[in-house]
């Protein structure tokens, strides 16, 4: 799709806090109907950019567009048109579920007539109408992310923003969500995704923007992503003990080839010519007294895309998941 059917713009888009950078001079752009993903680690510039794109923050420098309106001077007209739904609920614990939702649905202005019948359908949709008198203050944190969701809907916008929207979720609340925000792709929505998840990102997106210290440094499909890495040999080895404090032993047997630790007892390596791979391994592990319980060979995942692009482990971003932030997309 060419940029003339493009949801947002972006175009060296620049935002310095004081001396910090904390989006680089980044373009993309957003094709309407499709989920994209903006994919990076704490600091990366995610929230930021975000704030940038609906008014909260002007940039330093660059331009941009949200739905054929120039930022900032269109924000207000671009509004209408916009839903946002932030890291943290911006929905009140005092009010019932439908109380929220036709609060917010007067705040957008949605027409007397239409407010029952919008916030009805949202309730049934997100699952949530046997629980619409309830106060939002007794829902679980999946509930709560739903309803959430669902009052950044009740204007009907062509383009919704979330930010973080399954952290802190149980799996099984987790899924449920992903399924509703692949849902709203189905009706024609344009959604802004961030998130530390990378195999959320892998589900749900169309494209992915990958951003490390403020700046993109790969976007594509997730497929195409992965066909970066393809072309390597992917071994995974587990161990029969804890191999997380020898991991520099292990890379002096490696030589330049890359070794990731995937938990206390299991590594991927990636690159290089298997049989010395097993020779290398094999070596450590009978100088180190940790026998090797097995080894095999795996397709390439997001995980490791973003490892062979960025060069951090995915253990950043799953260090990040529960972290605070710093700079939130507010009420």
């Amino acid at each position: 799709m060419s940029q003339k059917n493009a949801a947002i713009i972006a175009d060296k888009l620049t935002k310095r806090y004081g001396d910090l950078l904390a989006v680089d001079c980044i373009s993309f752009h957003v094709d309407e109907g499709e989920i994209f993903g903006f994919l990076g680690p704490n600091g990366s510039g995610k929230t930021s950019t975000i704030r940038m794109l609906v008014g909260l923050t002007q940039p330093s420098g660059g331009r941009a567009s949200v739905l054929g309106c120039h930022l900032p001077g269109d924000i207000y007209l671009a509004r209408r048109y916009v839903g946002v739904v932030p890291d943290i609920s911006n929905l009140y614990d005092e009010l019932s579920a439908r109380e929220n939702l036709l609060f917010m649905a007067r705040l957008y202005g949605v027409p007397r007539s239409q407010q029952n019948s919008r916030v009805d359908r949202l309730l049934q949709d997100f699952g949530l109408y046997e629980r619409k008198e309830d106060h939002f203050a007794t829902f679980s944190r999946g509930m709560k992310r739903a309803l959430t969701i669902a009052a950044a809907l009740v204007h009907e916008p062509r383009l919704l923003f979330l930010d973080e929207p399954t952290t802190g979720l149980d799996a099984a609340a987790a899924r449920s969500l992903r399924s509703l925000i692949s849902g709203l792709r189905e009706k024609g929505l344009t959604v802004f995704l961030t998130t530390h998840y990378l195999a959320e990102a892998d589900m749900l997106c169309d494209r992915i923007a990958i951003l490390v210290r403020g700046r993109i440094v790969s976007i594509d499909t997730p497929e195409g992503l992965k066909r970066l890495v393809q072309e390597q040999s992917l071994i995974e080895f587990s161990f029969r003990g804890d191999v997380s404090g020898r991991i520099g032993a292990l890379q002096s047997f490696l030589g330049e080839l890359q070794a990731s630790l995937l938990d206390s007892s299991r590594i991927r390596i990636y690159g290089g010519d298997p049989p010395r791979i097993f020779d290398a391994v094999f070596q450590f592990s009978r100088e180190s007294g940790i026998g090797v319980e097995s080894a095999s060979t795996i397709r390439p995942s997001l995980e490791d895309a973003f490892l062979q692009i960025t060069g951090l482990s995915p253990q950043v971003m799953a260090a990040d998941k529960g972290s605070g932030k710093g700079r939130g997309v507010g009420r």
